[in-house]
């Protein structure tokens, strides 16, 4: 990510990809959520800052776009009659159909052998899953099971969190606090919203305090999000789908912010992806498969709050289309230089919309 080139010539795979360090890496939260650190790259150059400095960067009527997803402990644990172990990852728990008395869910399935149809398997826990097919489809990536029970009841009492691939330990009672923001209350997503794990009740504060708003919407975020980009042309590239919900209320909220000369200000690229969907759409509830890359027009993000993203991934792309190819380049050779943290449990960027992406 070096050279200076215009949007639409980017559109290969390699373009977006760099050498990190295996030791920035985070594998743990900061001890603090606001202690972490936070690199401005609003300007020009990078400046270094630590995140409770948010509210001094920042402007009275500026809103705040939070994602309010609740993480579930999707990842269960299990075996198949024949005893070999497995392991199921539940992507999204499907509405039941009328007269239905179990409870599917589509999930993704780590086991030696594929199963087949009627395939019952023996979940850690004394309950049982059974194999409907595959989903959304046949041949689908994902398979359709059935409990007897309400799966999230199920989670809740054997279920584990969900961590990254990237994080090497298995699930710690830390993580159940903290792989989770102090927004979280709608239950549906398998990777945190990692941008809104930064803020505190101190910080919310004094953000308060200085006239900054805040809303929320929803957008469940699916394990789609950690799949690398498979084709070297990005455009032949197919999103993963995901549901979101803008209230009624956060419209207004964006009414009002644009009314009076405030910014709004996605924290994270789910609220980023949420809000330009509706913008494209003009549905506030739906499914989004919307693929952001460089030469993307914005319509509605002035400002956006994120963390460093993996190399190749559609998320670097994502904030490549709104900060600016050299610009993101430059700010993430200075947080290499300069150690700073990456992925999920690591640091965050201020970025603003750059002349490309308005």
């Amino acid at each position: 990510m070096t050279e200076k080139r215009l949007p639409e010539s980017l559109r290969h795979l390699s373009d977006f990809d760099f050498q990190l360090p295996q030791n920035l890496i985070a594998q743990h939260p900061m001890p603090t959520r606001s202690a972490s650190r936070l690199l401005d790259g609003t300007g020009n150059d990078p400046t270094d800052r630590i995140f409770n400095h948010l509210p001094d960067l920042l402007k009275s009527g500026d809103l705040l776009v939070f994602n309010d997803t609740q993480v579930i402990k999707a990842r269960l644990f299990g075996s198949k009659k024949t005893g070999g172990r497995l392991e199921i990852l539940i992507e999204r728990v499907l509405p039941r159909q009328i007269g239905q008395t179990d409870f599917p869910v589509a999930v993704h399935l780590k086991v030696s052998k594929k199963p087949h149809i009627g395939d019952m398997l023996q979940m850690d826990g004394g309950f049982e899953a059974k194999v409907l097919g595959r989903w959304p489809k046949e041949e689908g990536p994902l398979y359709l099971i059935s409990f007897q029970e309400d799966p999230f009841q199920l989670m809740q009492s054997h279920g584990h969190v969900p961590l990254p691939p990237y994080v090497e330990h298995t699930d710690e009672a830390e993580d159940i606090e903290r792989y989770q923001s102090i927004f979280a209350k709608s239950p549906g997503a398998v990777a945190a919203p990692t941008a809104s794990l930064h803020f505190d009740e101190a910080l919310m504060k004094a953000l308060e305090a200085k006239g900054i708003l805040s809303t929320q919407l929803t957008l469940h975020i699916g394990a789609g999000t950690f799949q690398p980009v498979k084709v070297e042309d990005i455009n032949e590239h197919t999103m993963h789908s995901e549901w979101y919900n803008i209230p009624d209320s956060t419209l207004l909220a964006l009414e009002n912010c644009r009314k009076n000369g405030g910014r709004v200000i996605a924290v994270g690229t789910t609220s980023v992806r949420s809000l330009e969907s509706w913008a494209s759409t003009g549905l506030s509830n739906s499914e989004t498969t919307i693929f952001i890359r460089p030469g993307f027009k914005f319509k509605v993000v002035d400002q956006m709050i994120t963390n460093f993203h993996l190399p190749k991934s559609t998320l670097l792309m994502l904030v490549s289309a709104f900060a600016g190819y050299e610009h993101i380049s430059k700010l993430y050779k200075h947080a290499i230089k300069n150690e700073y943290r990456f992925f999920s449990y690591g640091d965050a960027m201020l970025l603003k919309k750059s002349d490309y992406s308005a």
